[in-house]
């Protein structure tokens, strides 16, 4: 491009980004002048995106989309250890439950099954402990974000997604599936994962009587804990996510007065608990911890 060219396609996109900030004010979008600009640029770059790839994005440039955000990861992986101990059980309303099952083992391991799906508040609420908790024995990649039906109870909660979400640990095996998206199809939902039939059929058999109250079969989510202890359903009340975005609820995490802390570090402490006697209370860092031995009781 000679340099009369390139001196043209700049003034073009000046004159772009100057028309954009005067629709945005024909708008009355209550923004500062400083705020507008910033937003035009945001605009003009995901234009630029749309054309290239022909399709639209709302990720940071850092962050693939659909993924959670490095903040977010951190905030569920390094709850501090003070926070943890202060909280203990915190608000957790239902326990998990003790099972008399074969063990569920993978790579020599103990595997922690999960079942759930995007559209299900309780799960959105349940997948912040579970994943707290996990990555106390292990590391995530690729842990995916969503949030619940915007039609069910306590709609739009923001809450992170295992579909596609990948789990290191030398301590532990984990198999998540998500059901379905929290997209809309007929009078269900788009279908996401499916259990192959010898996991279908452990949720079969302990998300029902007698393993779980009668209340309580067949609800999602559950969670399988190494053929020890089962989870089906939430366990605390969700409605405290309502209106709170992932940021918010990951940073929460660090402060033992937020009530997003005493349910989620509160739950994960319980779960952790119930893992630590799987493993054979391995790592010692981890299952001695304070937090985890007040939830164990």
């Amino acid at each position: 491009m000679g340099k009369a060219a390139a001196k043209e396609h700049r003034q073009q996109r000046v004159e772009a980004v100057r028309a954009e900030q005067a629709r945005l004010a024909r708008r009355k979008v209550m923004l500062s002048v400083t705020a507008v600009g910033v937003v035009v640029l945001v605009i003009v770059a995901l234009i630029v995106v749309k054309v290239a790839t022909g399709g639209t994005t709302t990720a940071s440039p850092t962050t693939p989309p659909g993924i959670a955000a490095p903040n977010v990861v951190a905030g569920l992986s390094t709850v501090p250890a003070a926070t943890s101990a202060s909280i203990g059980a915190g608000t957790v309303t239902t326990k998990p439950i003790s099972i008399t099952a074969p063990p569920l083992t993978a790579n020599s391991k103990p595997r922690i099954l999960y079942l759930g799906a995007e559209y299900c508040p309780f799960c959105a609420g349940e997948r912040w402990a579970v994943a707290v908790a996990l990555a106390r024995f292990g590391t995530w990649s690729n842990l995916g974000v969503t949030s619940s039906s915007a039609t069910d109870i306590y709609p739009n909660t923001a809450t992170l997604s295992f579909h596609g979400a990948t789990y290191t640990s030398s301590y532990l095996s984990f198999t998540g599936y998500e059901t379905t998206t929290n997209q809309p199809q007929g009078t269900s939902y788009v279908p996401l994962d499916t259990p192959p039939a010898a996991d279908q059929a452990i949720v079969d058999k302990y998300d029902a009587p007698p393993y779980v109250p009668t209340g309580s079969s067949g609800s999602i989510p559950f969670v399988d804990i190494a053929g020890k202890y089962v989870i089906s359903g939430a366990s605390y009340d969700v409605s405290i996510l309502q209106g709170q975005t992932r940021d918010q609820i990951a940073a929460a995490l660090k402060d033992p007065n937020s009530p997003i802390a005493k349910a989620i570090v509160g739950t994960a402490n319980v779960i952790t608990a119930d893992i630590c006697k799987a493993t054979g209370n391995v790592p010692s860092s981890v299952c001695s911890a304070a937090g985890v031995v007040a939830a164990g009781t």
